[in-house]
């Protein structure tokens, strides 16, 4: 018997009647993973003696408790990322059709007649619905019956196509907009707002941030203070960042006139503004100002990591500044210019001549000194055989 870890799940493996068997326990609790080896053992002992029965698949609604729970374990570290596989399950039980079918029974059909139904239905912004909204749906049901099927729930899954026409945002709020949004904006929204453009937090970040996250005097060898933020999306989202001079007087306005422990309070002292109250306020400012619908919350983290790689700066530090989980993610903000590159290749030529200046200078004190070692070697040598010759006359004059 081994039980071994790889990754954040524990994988077990035996042998059986000759045969290999090896298989992930789905679950970081070693003490569950000995559990659920022990249980397939079982299964096999049982299913050996002709005993076994094969168990009906669950319903989708009744697996839902253990793909979350599974979930949970393997995400662990992106709490975001557990909220959306929950948020999309209870969007694909909301489907009465899709939800009390069991999960052996789902096929290419029935996921069709699902997309069907979805596309029709309305938002709650009154318009269908997008395909990146169906799309999210259908792959966390994928991701679901994968496990299943992992599980030896099921013998095969369906393949599933997502919907075409999905489309991402990439607006970019320009300089010349930017003060005809922030005037149009209410007090908290257009403070947000500026606290996005200048530090790139998500919007999330942004509404849960308290006054102990917010550090408004200068660190040792800094201009400004800095924000701390202490968990988002994943665990790289922990970071320092730096405040601007517009965002570091935007916070001391607010310190002095807000009394709550959140720096964006909602309707009570007590509680963070929710991102759902952001979001409605900053579609009135939107449609007031006839701006595009791709024009959403997030573009202004967005537009500062935009203007981030504009500025110059390269993917590894948007990667820190941003809080992305790699580097990968980051490039897409770094654009090189045909301006940008040539003047890429003006720095590098100036860094070589400075530095074959350097070496130049200390080959040159080199070969000075050596030749002074040289000099002071022949002048010792000259000395020794003067002072012998010397010795020598001195002993003949004597016989």
């Amino acid at each position: 018997m081994a039980l071994y870890r790889r990754g954040e799940t524990y994988w077990y493996e035996f042998r059986f009647n000759g045969q290999r068997i090896q298989q992930s326990a789905q679950t970081g609790n070693k003490d569950a993973a000995r559990q659920i080896e022990a249980a397939h053992r079982v299964l096999l002992a049982k299913g050996e003696a002709g005993i076994l029965e094969r168990p009906p698949a669950p319903t989708l609604r009744e697996f839902r408790p253990r793909f979350e729970s599974a979930i949970t374990t393997l995400c662990a570290e992106k709490p975001a990322t557990v909220e959306f596989y929950k948020k999309e399950m209870r969007r694909l039980l909301a489907d009465t059709q899709l939800s009390a079918v069991r999960l052996d029974a789902i096929d290419e059909s029935m996921i069709d007649g699902y997309k069907q139904r979805r596309t029709r239905q309305i938002s709650r912004f009154g318009r269908p619905m997008s395909p990146a909204s169906v799309n999210r749906e259908l792959a966390t049901l994928r991701r679901l019956l994968r496990m299943a099927q992992e599980w030896k729930l099921l013998d095969r899954i369906p393949r599933i196509r997502l919907l075409r026409g999905e489309h991402n945002r990439e607006f970019v709020l320009s300089h010349r907009l930017e003060p005809r949004y922030l005037e149009a904006a209410p007090q908290t929204l257009r403070d947000v707002a500026i606290l996005m453009l200048e530090t790139g937090v998500r919007p999330g970040e942004a509404s849960n941030l308290k006054w102990t996250d917010v550090y408004l005097q200068p660190a040792v060898h800094a201009e400004l203070g800095y924000i701390a933020i202490g968990r988002g999306k994943s665990r790289y989202a922990k970071r320092n960042l730096s405040l601007t001079t517009r965002v570091a007087g935007m916070l001391k306005n607010r310190r002095a006139a807000v009394k709550s422990a959140w720096v964006f309070p909602g309707d009570s002292p007590d509680t963070a503004i929710l991102v759902s109250s952001l979001d409605h306020e900053h579609e009135d400012v939107r449609t007031a100002l006839k701006l595009p619908q791709d024009f959403v919350i997030h573009s202004l983290r967005h537009t500062m990591l935009t203007r981030l790689g504009e500025s110059g700066a390269d993917a590894f530090t948007i990667m820190r500044i941003a809080g992305h989980s790699s580097v990968t993610v980051s490039q897409r903000y770094v654009h090189p210019t045909p301006e940008g590159m040539e003047r890429a290749f003006e720095r590098l030529e100036k860094l070589n001549a400075v530095k074959q200046k350097q070496a130049d200078a200390e080959a040159k004190a080199e070969a000075k000194g050596g030749s002074l070692s040289l000099q002071k070697s022949l002048h010792r040598k000259r000395h020794r055989l003067t002072k012998r010759s010397q010795l020598i006359e001195s002993k003949s004059a004597g016989a």
